[in-house]
């Protein structure tokens, strides 16, 4: 699904996903978005930002709330604000306009991938946390938490070496699956989202620690 209110972009990009074989639907305001997710089953959607009526950030925020699916927003500029506060509602990945559909494409590929490779299996407890890599589920207190998969799969990479510091750029390669694509607020953002289903308190984490200078931890240590 991508949603973008310009014609043009939208026809462009549309034609361009579907000569690498994507199948796209489009809408040109955030609420025809919406309403189409809604009758419809989509694998992605690329979200354009600045829409008219309903924001592309409420947008987002309301795919979130409703589901997971994997967003890619587009920015006109690269602001830390515009950028930070997309990936804060909830995107996966972003792309800044004019977009070129070669990177594009190569984005939804990459977040495709991400949501849909496997995990390796075996239950562990931390604590008031209790992990099984095989059902692919997470508990606090016994209590099963809805993650989505993007911050599932960043959970379970840290979680695998209790105490080891991962940098950003090692997360991005191993949970984004990006290189020199990648864009460490991505990491970030994700940390924080995580950080209010499993922390007691977010901004004193016990699990998902702040190495700082250097990236980030798992604990309890």
């Amino acid at each position: 699904m991508l949603i973008e209110d310009d014609q043009s972009v939208r026809e462009g990009l549309r034609l361009s996903l579907s000569r690498h074989g994507h199948e796209v639907a489009t809408a040109e305001t955030g609420e025809e978005g919406l309403r189409r997710l809604r009758e419809t089953t989509m694998d992605i959607v690329v979200l354009d930002l600045m829409l008219p009526g309903l924001d592309g950030f409420e947008v987002c925020r309301r795919i979130r709330a409703g589901g997971h699916l994997p967003i890619v927003m587009l920015t006109a500029r690269g602001d830390d604000l515009d950028v930070v506060s997309g990936l804060e509602a909830g995107a996966d990945d972003y792309v800044v306009k004019p977009v070129r559909p070669r990177v594009l494409e190569a984005r939804i590929r990459a977040v495709l991938r991400r949501w849909a490779a496997p995990l390796d299996a075996g239950q562990e407890t931390y604590g008031d946390l209790v992990i099984d890599r095989g059902a692919l589920t997470v508990a606090k207190n016994g209590i099963p938490l809805t993650l989505p998969p993007l911050e599932l799969r960043l959970l379970l990479e840290l979680s695998a070496s209790p105490g080891q510091v991962f940098s950003r750029q090692q997360l991005l390669e191993s949970v984004w699956d990006l290189d020199f694509l990648g864009d460490s607020r991505l990491v970030d953002a994700c940390v924080q989202r995580l950080r209010t289903k499993i922390e007691d308190v977010p901004a004193q984490p016990r699990y998902v620690q702040t190495a700082r200078g250097f990236g980030y931890r798992f604990g309890p240590l």
